[in-house]
Parts: C-alpha cells; structure tokens; sequence
C-alpha cells in the first residue's frame, strides 16, 4: 500500500509537471511575451528614475523606456539588425549545412550503428551509453536512432530488451550536452552566450570550442556511470525478460561500411593536413607566438568544422551512391536546413527580447542588483554555482528546447555572474550539465512519446510513469556526475576549454 501511495504520488507530481508545462507558450510566443513585458517594465522602472553605476565605472546609466520616442525608434530600426546579427543564427546554420549532409546521406546513422553491432558483448552496454552521448553530433535524430537500436541489440544477446533502450536514452538525453567532437550545440549556446555578455562588456565572447575540454572528460565519466547504472540498478529491476518475439537488428550493409570507412580516412587525412598547417612556422593559423590560444584557428574553428563535416558526408555519400552529382550536395543541405525552420523562427523572437533587455539597461540592472545582494549574504561561491545548476535542472522539466531555455536564462544570469567574477563560459558549462540530466524525464520532451511507443513494443502495459522510473536514476546519477567534473574542474582549475577558466 505504501508503495502504490508513494508510486501515485510521483504520478501526481509529474503530471503536475506536464500541466503546467503545456499551459506555457509555444517558445515563439513565450519570447514575444517576454519581449512585451521588457517594454512594459522598462517604462514602469523608468518612471522612478532609477540610476546605477557599473563596476569600476563612474558614468551613471538610466533604465530607459521603450515605450517613448527613442524606444519606438529603436524597435523599428534594430528589429532586423537584431535578427540578422543575432550570433547564434549564422553560426549554427553554417553548422548544419555539413552536419545535416553527413545526416541525411546516412553516415551518422552508420557510425552510430557500427559502434554499438561491435562491441564486445561485455562491453556493449558502455559503447549504446557512449554512442548515445555522441549521438547529439546528429542533433534531435538521436533520440529516434539510438533507444530503438539498443533495445533490439540487448534483445538480440538475450538481454532485457528495456535496459539497453534505458541505456541509449540515458546517454542521448541526459548526456546530450557532452561530445567528443564540436557540435551544433556548442555553437547554438555558445552564440547565445556571447549576446548576452555583450551587454556588460562588449571585448568578451565565448566560443564554439570554450567548453571542449570539461566535455570530452564528462564523456567517459558519463559512459561509466550510465554503463554501471544499466547494470547495478536498472536490469536488476526489469528482471528476465519474458515478453514475446522482440526485432532482430539488421547490420550495416557492405558497401555502408566501406562508405564509414571511406568518411574516417578523409576525415583523418583532412584533420593531418589542419595539424600540418598550424605546426608549420609562421603559420596563419596561430597567433604571433605562434600558439593557438587565441589565434586565427580558434576564430575560425566552426568553418573548419563545417569543412570537416562535408568531407566525410561526401566521401560517404559518393561511396554508397547517395551523391551521384554535385546537386545531391546542395538538395541534401537544403533537406538539413528545412529541419532548422522552427528555429529561425524561434531565434527572430529571442533576438528581440535579448536585444531590449540590453537596451535598456535592465540586463546590467538585474546583474548587478543580483550580484549584490548575494555578496551581501555572503553567496558567491561555488554554492552559488550549484544553486543555479540546481534551479535550472528544474526548470527544465518545464521548458524542454535547450536553446529557448538558455536564451532566456543567459541574459539575466551571465551578466550576473561576471560581476561576481566568473567567466561565461563557466556559466554556459553548468547550465548545459544541468539542461542535460533531467531531459530523459520531463513530459515536455516530445521524444518522450515516441520513447514510449518503442517500449510498448516490449511491455504492452508500460505507460508514461512505467518510461520515468526507468530513467530517473540517470538522471540522479548524470546529475551528480556531471556536478563532480564540475567541481573537479573548479578546484584543481583545470581550464574549461582553451585558455578558458574559471573567472574572468
């Protein structure tokens, strides 16, 4: 009885959770409120003549009104300007001309098949976590790829059918913001890092690769606890399983591996040949000391990307004849950028909200009021750090679109945190452990459903609260493991990414 109690109870709480979320605006329209309720505020704080000074200035700023002469004029006039320039919008659809080519010809779908069909079978639940968290190379499409092909592999080798799809959502989900290589999302985020620092000091940014280091080592952390989660805690649960005929798993074609291996030799010899160019004296690449923290390389690291990623795409694509001409190339990419249209969407409206919330000074405002009222209790440590991971691992259960989640949090709290010291980009770094690790359980992720109709497939009975208790314990355990890298990183100030620490 107590455990039917506490099993409704966390029933309640999650369709607590699913209410609330869908009585939110769609993310388009949750931005253009939040643009209205900028003009609207800033003309109420602007009636009481509030004043403040920035940090080792002496100039005092005004709130000012939007809603007045010069506000109106700004709205029309910057509204395109705020689109266009808006530096997310560029960097992730150059991105995703070479990621979403490598996609649609099929070589992500290969390599993520591969890994996981070749593993040793004591070592297959580690490489589904560990292709799951490299799974996000391929954006959203993970979630429909990896949790289906787990489950069948772990069915195939007599294994729990449920398990192995745990296993793959774990890592796809709740390990979605780690990689080996540099993705998308680094781009996305880091674009939206990079606006709203701007608003308190227009020399910072934070680039795509800021955060490179403290992912690749949440990568193995990650591959080992969602490895020995599966293992420990969640197959002993499920038990034998005794359901009916699961899937067998189809391999990768003859001429698909040789297209795999293809797309692997060009991607070496391109990245032997990048490693050639920047070794070589007086090279273009690094800086005048001839080092690469900053350089020209590191500046133009997502076009260097999106050139790697096109290599391999059509080395592939050519192999299995998916590319018979130069026009596939370009019809493949324009398939990628029809899958980006919500986006451009949702950016037109965040651009607005982040570009007022700038221009009238609430942004550095809020920063610094929020700054000093946690020196004045004392909150500036790393404690502080964990209470917004914290607040937004919650969040998230309400808003489930990383990018709408970060536009929205990045303009009040990176400034905030500047002015008590911290870099950016350290910032960024724990909002993106915390987005990740509650991803596998919140009802506002639309892969939730399609998750489930997959485990339907092996539990005619399962239903939504059956698919939370499956993944919770990776989101506890990524959460905690994510946190610990972090607080690793803090202490011992181990860089985030190239010359990036921990302060500013």
């Amino acid at each position: 009885m107590a455990a039917k109690e506490k099993k409704n109870g966390m029933t309640r709480f999650l369709n607590g959770i699913e209410t609330v979320g869908n009585k939110l605006p769609d993310p388009f329209m949750l931005f253009i409120l939040l643009a209205g309720l900028v003009i609207v505020a800033s003309w109420i704080i602007s009636l009481f003549d509030v004043t403040f000074t920035l940090p080792g200035e002496t100039e005092e700023l005004a709130i000012k009104s939007l809603i007045s002469a010069e506000g109106l004029q700004y709205i029309l006039t910057s509204m395109l300007d705020n689109f266009v320039g808006f530096a997310p919008l560029g960097v992730i659809l150059a991105m995703m001309l070479g990621i979403g080519l490598a996609d649609k010809v099929g070589l992500l779908e290969t390599g993520i098949k591969s890994t996981i069909l070749r593993a040793p079978k004591s070592l297959v639940t580690y490489a589904i976590v560990f292709t799951g968290i490299l799974g996000n190379i391929a954006s959203d499409a993970a979630f429909v790829i990896v949790p289906p092909l787990a489950a069948m592999v772990f069915y195939n080798i007599g294994r729990h059918p449920l398990a192995g799809l745990a296993a793959g959502f774990g890592g796809v989900g709740a390990g979605f913001t780690a990689n080996f290589m540099i993705t998308g999302t680094d781009a996305l985020l880091s674009g939206v890092s990079t606006e709203a620092i701007k608003t308190v000091n227009p020399d910072l940014f934070v680039t795509p690769v800021d955060n490179w280091y403290f992912m690749l080592a949440c990568v193995v952390l990650l591959t080992v606890i969602g490895g020995l989660v599966t293992e420990k805690i969640v197959e002993p649960r499920l038990g034998k399983y005794e359901g009916g005929i699961g899937e067998i798993v189809k391999d990768s074609t003859a001429v698909e591996m040789r297209g795999l291996r293809n797309a692997v030799l060009a991607s070496l010899l391109y990245i032997a040949v990048l490693v050639a160019a920047i070794l070589i004296p007086n090279s273009p690449l690094t800086n005048e000391d001839g080092g690469i923290v900053p350089s020209p390389f590191l500046s133009g690291i997502v076009p260097l990307i999106l050139l790697l990623f096109i290599i391999a795409g059509v080395t592939y694509g050519v192999t299995v004849k998916k590319i018979t001409s130069s026009k596939d190339i370009g019809s493949y990419m324009g398939e990628a950028m029809k899958d980006l249209s919500g986006f451009i969407v949702l950016v037109f409206a965040a651009s607005q909200f982040i570009a007022y919330f700038g221009w009238t000074n609430m942004g550095a405002w809020f920063a610094i009021s929020g700054a000093n009222i946690l020196e004045s209790i004392g909150l500036t440590g790393i404690a502080v750090i964990i209470g917004f991971v914290l607040f937004t691992a919650i969040l998230n259960l309400f808003i489930f679109s990383g990018s709408a989640q970060w536009a929205l949090e990045a303009p009040i709290f990176i400034p905030m945190f500047y002015y008590l010291g911290y870099s950016p980009a350290f910032v960024q770094a724990a909002y993106r452990i915390a987005d990740s690790s509650t991803n596998v359980i919140t009802p506002m992720n639309p892969y939730l459903i399609i998750v489930l109709g997959v485990v339907k497939q092996y539990d005619k009975k399962a239903g939504i609260g059956t698919l939370i208790a499956l993944m919770l314990p990776y989101t506890i355990f990524f959460l905690i493991a994510f946190t610990t890298m972090l607080l690793v990183f803090y202490f011992f100030g181990i860089p985030f990414g190239p010359g990036v620490s921990v302060h500013v």
